[in-house]
């Protein structure tokens, strides 16, 4: 299976081919992938970018009048002990 750090990449570099500047980063439990949204980007192209957001664990979109558009991904870095992944304090 590859790596949180790999997956992101991956995704970045598929943004990056979409007109996004990806931002890659490190945390103690996940992978962050952050990107503005280009003006430009046109319409039919969402469905392509939304496909490659939807390979992250979490993803999501931000959206203010005074920030634009910022799309966001989160790749956990270890794999949940149960199939519960809300996290260690509610699993089962």
């Amino acid at each position: 299976m590859p790596t949180s750090e790999g997956r992101a990449e991956d995704m970045a570099v598929r943004l990056s081919a979409f007109g996004f500047t990806p931002r890659v980063e490190q945390h103690a439990s996940h992978t962050s992938i952050e990107a503005e949204v280009p003006e430009s980007l046109p319409a039919e192209s969402w469905r392509e970018v939304l496909a490659v957001m939807a390979e992250a664990d979490r993803f999501g979109l931000l959206a203010s009048s005074l920030n634009g558009r910022t799309l966001w991904a989160a790749l956990h870095k270890a794999v949940p002990a149960t199939g519960d992944v809300r996290g260690p304090d509610r699993q089962r």
